[in-house]
């Protein structure tokens, strides 16, 4: 699998990386192994995870994999902080001591000395960013972090915090921007694309095949087996199934059909080559899914196909 620079930071990372938000929960260990071996064995060493998902569980389960299905250094494992749920309530804390608490909760649960990169989930209006960023700071200088990066900010939070940031002052640079892109969600390219390419950081798509919509497996209703029908996933996926997505979908699969690929491979290659995107992040329920993601690897769509898609999705 190709690699890409992540911004200006020394990391190279795999075009496709692998997001765990379903493992330890909607994910079991056998498949998530499954997930794993199928990614590294297409080249991929990305992996992307977060102290919310599945409240740790995520985290626990990659963790149980390092040193047995794959070596430490033979990966790259991004984690994001600032998120818990309480009383079923999402809670949002950037605060400095609650940062670093998420930090070494997320290196305990993974069996880790350091994350490869560490971001801050969202952004938090209660806590000035001078505050959190300075936890950015002190993870890594502890050696606790190699690379930290934001996700979900807004394009002027992103400048601001990259500003604020500068390494001629000693600061921990600003590496990545994380953020939702796909056919279905093209805002990104308004304002947050043009600051990562103005600020120098790198692009990460999260969602590129907008919520699995995009698979075209929700045209003719919710399969039992989908997260449209799952009680974690259900709200998730419902503001893609509106008249807009579906003509967006319908276009995907008229592509799909007339080039001999898949919905998944020409939503998610849409994504993965647009300009300024480092890595599309994907994630899948079971092994067999992720191997088909996968296949995606091979694809390079006409630029006939991608104009149309670019016009009708817009």
């Amino acid at each position: 699998m190709e690699l890409r620079q992540l911004g200006k930071s020394g990391l190279s990372v795999s075009r496709i990386g692998l997001g765990t938000m379903t493992w330890g929960r909607d994910t079991d260990e056998h498949e998530a192994a499954e997930q794993l071996r199928a990614f590294l064995d297409a080249g991929g060493n990305f992996i992307d995870t977060a102290a919310i998902y599945g409240d740790g569980d995520s985290e626990r389960v990659l963790g149980g994999f390092l040193g047995s299905l794959v070596q430490r250094d033979e990966v790259l494992i991004a984690s994001k902080a600032g998120i818990s749920v309480s009383s079923g309530v999402r809670q949002v804390n950037n605060s400095r001591s609650n940062l670093l608490s998420d930090l070494d909760n997320s290196l305990a649960r993974l069996g880790i000395e350091y994350l490869d990169l560490w971001q801050i989930h969202t952004w938090d209006s209660d806590v000035a960013l001078e505050e959190t960023l300075s936890a950015l700071d002190y993870a890594v200088s502890s050696g606790k972090v190699r690379y930290v990066g934001l996700s979900n900010f807004a394009a002027w939070q992103l400048a601001r915090a990259a500003t604020l940031q500068n390494p001629l002052f000693g600061k921990a640079n600003i590496v990545s921007a994380q953020s939702e892109y796909s056919l279905l969600n093209r805002q990104v390219e308004d304002e947050l694309l043009p600051a990562t390419a103005a600020v120098g950081t790198g692009f990460l798509a999260w969602s590129p095949i907008g919520r699995g919509v995009l698979t075209g497996k929700y045209r003719n209703g919710i399969p039992s087996d989908s997260r449209g029908a799952s009680p974690h996933f259900s709200a998730f996926v419902a503001p893609y199934m509106n008249a807009k997505s579906r003509s967006i979908v319908d276009a995907v699969c008229v592509a799909a059909d007339g080039l001999g690929y898949s919905p998944i491979e020409v939503a998610l290659s849409w994504v993965r080559d647009s300009p300024g995107v480092s890595s599309a992040i994907v994630g899948a329920r079971t092994g067999a899914q992720l191997r088909g993601i996968l296949t995606v690897e091979e694809v390079l769509l006409p630029d006939q196909v991608r104009d149309a898609l670019n016009e009708i999705s817009a």
